[in-house]
């Protein structure tokens, strides 16, 4: 129940992203989890508690949306979270990275 909640709960955070953010949002979060259904439990619980911190961020940059006028997407992430990434994981960033930052097709 927890993890379909918590999957839920971020899905709903991204109805406030604009439309090609949160499709491409919508699409990551989905994939992510599903590849997460046969890990090990601690590799859940792991996975579980980043997801968690991500969307503490999201609520926060959302309430802060009120304060600014430009909205900010995303959390810069530290070394040391990089260095806990598998290359799988870094080249899924990457490529999230490059999608989120290509010029908008006119």
């Amino acid at each position: 129940g927890g993890v379909r909640a918590l999957y839920r709960r971020i899905l709903r955070l991204h109805r406030a992203l604009p439309a090609a953010l949160r499709a491409l949002g919508d699409r990551y979060v989905r994939e992510e989890f599903r590849k997460h259904k046969a890990a090990q439990p601690a590799e859940v619980q792991r996975f579980l508690r980043e997801w968690e911190a991500t969307l503490i961020e999201q609520q926060i940059n959302e309430d802060k949306q009120d304060l600014r006028e430009k909205t900010v997407y995303g959390v810069q992430l530290t070394e040391e979270k990089l260095n806990d990434f598998r290359d799988e994981q870094i080249g899924q960033l990457k490529e999230l990275m490059d999608e989120a930052t290509k010029p908008k097709a006119k």
